[in-house]
């Protein structure tokens, strides 16, 4: 007895399944890879420039940072909670008295994730005078990629993120001497 052996031959999709096929798996890898890139970025890197905010004040007033080019900008990032904050802010505002008649240089406060309460309750306790606002929808910080607070950005004349500080300040003086070299 013979058998039939004949064997049906193997089902191919057609040409143009595998390119679409393929063209949408390279997509997504690169949706990946981009995700990826822009999770790893960090914050904005030292002499890069820093794109342009608004931040509005507790007591109403809208700050530019357009406005403050050819000033070095002092950009401190703190919240209430926030116990190594309490241990700069004298600090910081020993050193904004020294620079504010100059105009030279601009201090901006940034309150993070906090309630208003609380963060005027904070500003008050330390004699906290330059400006300060709270990071509505976290976009300033976001921009930032900030990690915590205290975290401090000091810009340049030009607008160029000059130096970073995470973490407190020990004191006006490690402060002043950053802001003091952009002023020569």
């Amino acid at each position: 007895m013979q058998t039939n052996t004949t064997t049906a031959a193997p089902r191919q999709l057609p040409l143009w399944v595998i390119a679409v096929a393929f063209v949408l798996l390279v997509g997504f890898l690169g949706l990946i890879a981009w995700g990826l890139r822009r999770a790893n970025e960090g914050p904005i890197r030292i002499g890069d420039r820093v794109p342009a905010f608004t931040l509005t004040t507790f007591d109403g007033q809208t700050i530019h940072t357009d406005d403050l080019k050819g000033k070095v900008i002092v950009l401190n990032f703190w919240a209430s909670w926030c116990k190594p904050c309490e241990e700069e802010a004298a600090a910081l505002e020993q050193s904004w008295q020294k620079y504010k008649a100059g105009g030279e240089v601009a201090f901006l406060g940034v309150d993070y994730v906090d309630t208003e309460p609380e963060a005027l309750a904070y500003l008050d306790k330390f004699g906290i005078t330059y400006p300060n606002g709270p990071d509505l929808r976290t976009q300033i910080s976001q921009m930032f990629r900030i990690r915590g607070v205290p975290e401090t950005y000091i810009l340049d004349q030009e607008g160029k993120l000059h130096s970073v500080k995470i973490g407190p300040f020990a004191s006006s003086a490690e402060l002043e001497a950053i802001v003091d070299r952009l002023l020569e």
